[in-house]
């Protein structure tokens, strides 16, 4: 009887270090999923020269001869899809020693005061979106927010500029 009682606990003890090792092996292979996604962005090509994405009264992006403008929807400082493709070029100067200059603007209807802090969030979110990539804040540089005075419409007035110097 003591034999059939030591392959049943060496059966019981294969089960559960088996299970260990696949728990161990899952784990690792979701935090290498995870890391191999965050470093997609970071290599991914370089966007065409002028990519345009049409403006509605919603978040949108735009990359204009290296400048890329992030424009928001109305009262909303949430950056638009797509944003860390669009900075790979920016991502790449700032690598190669140039500095990122992040400037808000903001439409001239409504309250001036409150203009002026949605668009210093919404730069502040594009700020937070290139320290997601990796640009250290020494390397990021927030001008003050502008009121735009453009013949555009207000929903391209609603933007927030990257440019490297």
């Amino acid at each position: 009887m003591s034999t059939q009682d030591d392959d049943n606990q060496g059966l019981i003890l294969a089960l559960v270090f088996g299970l260990i090792l696949l728990v161990i092996g899952l784990v690792i292979g979701i935090a290498l999923h995870r890391a191999g996604q965050r470093a997609v962005p970071a290599v991914a090509a370089a966007p065409a020269p002028m990519a345009v994405v049409e403006v509605v009264e919603g978040a949108a992006i735009r990359v204009e001869g290296g400048v890329v403008k992030f424009f928001f929807a109305s009262g909303s400082a949430a950056v638009a899809e797509g944003a860390q493709g669009a900075l790979a070029e920016v991502v790449k100067g700032v690598a190669a020693g140039k500095m990122a200059v992040i400037s808000g603007f903001h439409d001239t209807t409504g309250d001036p005061a409150l203009n002026e802090e949605l668009a210093k969030q919404r730069a502040q979110a594009v700020r937070a979106v290139l320290q997601s990539l990796g640009i250290g804040e020494d390397k990021l540089n927030l001008k003050k927010p502008e009121v735009t005075t453009a013949s555009g419409s207000n929903a391209e007035a609603r933007r927030v500029e990257v440019t490297l110097e």
